[in-house]
């Protein structure tokens, strides 16, 4: 029997790509951060891959697709019958309407981009194939652009080409973010706080990734649950057994309006969801000893204005999160994990709570620049 021949992805990478790479090495196993400039990462493979599917999974992935050639200082007609080749292996002759294509470079900047567009667009006329460039200000066109003008499926293709030096890869996407449905869970639900602020489904996803949990039956738990982001996404990645919990009873009532209304957007009915009104240092009382294998949250950040007495506010949280873990170590199993957000003020001032019987496996922060609080996102392992 044939050894599987290895098939070479690459995955666009979003705004923070420690923390993309961090959520896709996660999943997929990527031990090496194979990257072309800052956003692009190859992982060759044998194992089969549904871009389509797997995309849905994962928060920090912009675009997935697969590199069908690799050319060494390729001439430009050399590049042209590459890309001919790999639009026209990706267009579906019984497809009505025009033929769109885009195409986007990563890595080195391509000199005339768009000139080889236009070539390529000319030579698809030749052949009688009625046909749109469909092309942006910048080397890369956005998931929006890409969905917009369907250039996923039988009517279109977005070709990407990764220049590395003289190496240079060609190939096409194959499933990109799905914009709509992540905005619907953010904006549209029916229960929101913006005054409290709320953690984006995006990185609800990529935490819930990172507690490397591999059964959907496995338990988990949001001590903060807000607004019920993670306990959503949760639900939505297929996991049965979600607990949320909050010391504030307006959280309790939006995460099970929230659920509700994800249990009928998407036919979710399966899931044993659980919300209670608890403060996290009484969680132990209410939760079975070493029952849970994961904790994902975003607790209380410190007041988000006028932060006059930094020391203070941090002093505050770290007893917070200390008591916190405590609480953590009780409810969980041997070698659970606990993914949660630590606040960095003004990009420097870091908190510290005392880890007691947890080991910090993962630290990745992030921010805009200006902004006040960063997002420190913390993974801890129980030990034993």
């Amino acid at each position: 029997m044939s050894k599987p021949k290895k098939q070479l992805y690459f995955f666009v990478l979003g705004s923070n790509p420690d923390l993309s790479f961090a959520e896709v090495s996660a999943v997929l196993g990527i031990s090496e951060k194979r990257l072309i400039g800052k956003e692009l990462l190859l992982f060759e493979t044998e194992n089969e891959i549904v871009p389509e599917n797997l995309i849905k999974k994962l928060g920090g992935i912009i675009k997935i697709g697969l590199f069908q050639e690799e050319l060494m200082s390729p001439d430009q007609e050399e590049l042209l019958e590459s890309l001919r080749k790999i639009a026209l292996k990706g267009r579906s002759a019984e497809a009505e309407g025009k033929f769109c294509f885009g195409l986007s470079v990563y890595g080195e900047a391509l000199p005339r981009q768009l000139a080889i567009g236009l070539e390529l667009k000319k030579y698809f006329r030749e052949q009688d194939i009625s046909c749109r460039f469909v092309t942006s200000r910048e080397a890369q066109l956005s998931s929006v652009v890409v969905t917009q003008n369907k250039l996923i499926g039988k009517k279109g293709v977005e070709l990407v080409i990764a220049k590395n030096g003289s190496q240079v890869f060609v190939g096409r996407t194959l499933a990109v973010q799905d914009f709509k449905n992540l905005s619907k869970r953010d904006y549209g639900r029916p229960a929101r706080d913006d005054e409290s602020g709320m953690l984006p489904p995006k990185l609800a996803q990529i935490m819930l990734n990172l507690a490397g949990l591999t059964s959907v039956e496995a338990t988990i738990i949001d001590p903060f649950c807000g607004s019920g982001t993670v306990v959503a996404e949760a639900m939505l990645m297929g996991f049965q057994n979600i607990i949320g919990a909050d010391v504030s009873p307006k959280a309790v009532s939006d995460t099970r309006e929230n659920v509700n209304w994800m249990r009928k957007q998407y036919g979710l009915e399966r899931a044993n969801i659980k919300i209670i009104n608890r403060n996290v240092v009484n969680l132990a009382k209410v939760i079975k000893a070493s029952s849970v294998d994961a904790v994902v949250c975003e607790p209380y950040l410190g007041p988000q204005r006028g932060l006059k007495n930094i020391r203070a506010v941090v002093a505050e949280l770290e007893e917070l999160y200390s008591l916190a873990l405590k609480q953590f170590n009780q409810i969980l199993k041997p070698s659970g994990r606990v993914v949660m957000i630590w606040p960095v003020f003004f990009g420097q001032e870091r908190i510290n709570p005392y880890l007691g019987n947890f080991a910090k496996v993962q630290s990745i922060i992030y921010g805009r620049p200006g902004q006040k609080v960063f997002r420190e996102v913390v993974v801890l392992e129980k030990k034993g």
